[in-house]
């Protein structure tokens, strides 16, 4: 399950790469000009947030104060993928339930970016965390089976993806709220590190 769950979020960000490394188009690359992506006004942050350790330690996403206090186990773990560094915060009370932490550094144009694989997600519905542009969205739709996907933009450049791997417990058939309750906290403790 925890392979099935980190599926869309690979699937998501995957779509991305080829943007990545393209001329300017729409994806995350620099444009032919050398010049930053164009950022959807409507996606744009409210105020950056401190994010300059997330992607070389997505665990500093959220305190271990914090993770507890969701019930989860601390601290985090880190782990390499295809598109970066996560962090995998496993729950207190079971130890098959994970929720991971996923910066977004394999592309530039923050939730924009996300937004453009939008014709290959299997859900995609906007949201917001804490007042910050947010979707949830994936290319595989496993939320009544624990997994959820949630994009939020801490920055114009970086989104991270919150997501699940929940296989028992009250969350199972409903996974989403509780990847929301880690993305706002998260957001909060990027704010307080600002």
């Amino acid at each position: 399950m925890i392979r099935k769950s980190l599926l869309g979020v690979t699937l998501v960000a995957a779509a991305l790469l080829p943007a990545c490394s393209s001329n300017g188009s729409a994806g995350g690359g620099p444009t032919a000009s050398g010049a930053p992506p164009s950022i959807d006004p409507s996606l744009r942050v409210p105020a950056p947030l401190a994010v300059h350790d997330l992607s070389g330690n997505p665990c500093s996403g959220l305190a271990d104060s914090q993770a507890t206090a969701i019930g989860l186990a601390a601290p985090g773990k880190t782990a390499e993928g295809q598109t970066g560094k996560s962090c995998r915060w496993q729950s207190a009370a079971h130890d098959a339930n994970k929720i991971f932490i996923s910066p977004l550094s394999v592309q530039q144009s923050g939730l924009t970016g996300v937004y453009a694989t939008r014709g290959t997600a299997k859900y995609f519905e906007p949201a917001t965390v804490e007042g910050y542009p947010a979707v949830y969205a994936d290319n595989a739709d496993l939320r009544p089976s624990g997994s959820c996907a949630l994009w939020v933009g801490v920055t114009d450049q970086l989104a991270v993806g919150v997501t699940s791997s929940i296989l028992v417990g009250p969350n199972v058939k409903n996974p989403c709220p509780i990847v929301k309750e880690v993305a706002a906290a998260m957001v909060r403790h990027l704010k307080g590190s600002a």
